[in-house]
């Protein structure tokens, strides 16, 4: 799936232009998903929080039984040099990725020693400052440890956050608000979640369902040290339909505004504002 016009994908120890087709169809990563990636941001001439999205894409292959092929710095490296061949100010989405060629003997389980890796770096605009969401309920919900590899940036997870979004679509609402097993609010079907009641920010506490974001963890520490109170709490759908604020951390839009979750309208708060402008600012200097 392109989603941008201009690509730039590294494959078998060389750059290529365009979409390139890198998987076989007896690729193990094909046709039993053992393919792991992650997403980090290059914009305004920024690419923030690189060397943690690198270790992510690392750690999440350990969990899916892969080895990764490249260390922190070599994809950090890889990343810079690609970028090069985009405008300085091109907002890029930088995806490494890592599957598994072959499942051995077992079939089921991805061989270590097949790893395969790619790099593709797309184009693709940052959302608009002004732009916001709405949310509406799913019948389902984010699985547990123990039976999916959430700990892992996984492909094979993504299906069951698209039929979430299907449904919201199907209501006419752009995302989902969901919960766990327990029914408990983990995030949207796309982002980690926030939600703000009297001045007090609040967000899910990391229960092993969905992803500790590393924009969420980062907005999390700008705006302690801006002086907000920032609590990491289990909190239940009807937390968020009594709040005063509602906003998304996610690494392709950063920091995205509720205004409507079913009924309840949000006005954009002052919170979700000072979250993206503490994250730029953040962002230039580091």
């Amino acid at each position: 799936m392109a989603a941008g016009d201009i690509i730039w994908t590294y494959f078998n120890g060389a750059w290529h232009q365009g979409d390139l087709p890198v998987m076989n169809a007896a690729d193990h990563g094909t046709w039993l998903g053992s393919l792991v990636f992650d997403g980090a941001r290059s914009f305004e001439g920024l690419v923030p929080d690189l060397e943690a999205h690198c270790a992510r894409v690392n750690n999440s292959a350990l969990v899916m039984g892969l080895k990764p092929t490249k260390s922190v710095q070599e994809l950090i490296d890889l990343t810079m040099e690609g970028l090069t061949n985009f405008a300085p100010d091109a907002a890029v989405y930088i995806r490494p990725m890592y599957w598994s060629k072959d499942g051995g003997k077992s079939l089921i389980i991805p061989d270590p020693s097949s790893t395969a890796f790619c790099l593709c770096l797309e184009q693709l605009p940052m959302a608009p400052a002004t732009a916001s969401q709405t949310l509406c309920r799913t019948q389902f919900t984010r699985p547990m440890m123990s039976m999916a590899p959430v700990n892992a940036k996984a492909a094979c997870l993504y299906p069951n956050n698209g039929r979430m979004i299907r449904e919201a679509h199907a209501r006419g609402y752009n995302n989902a608000i969901v919960t766990d097993a327990l029914g408990n609010i983990a995030e949207s079907a796309t982002a980690n979640i926030f939600m703000v009641k009297d001045g007090v920010v609040s967000t899910p506490v990391p229960n092993g369902t969905f992803l500790n974001g590393i924009t969420r963890q980062r907005v999390i520490k700008l705006l302690r040290a801006a002086g907000r109170e920032v609590q990491e709490v289990t909190l239940r759908f009807e937390d968020f339909i009594n709040a005063d604020e509602v906003f998304l951390s996610g690494n392709i839009a950063k920091i995205t505004p509720i205004v409507k979750i079913e009924d309840s309208e949000y006005p954009i708060g002052p919170v979700a504002d000072q979250a993206r402008e503490l994250y730029w600012e953040w962002a230039q200097k580091a």
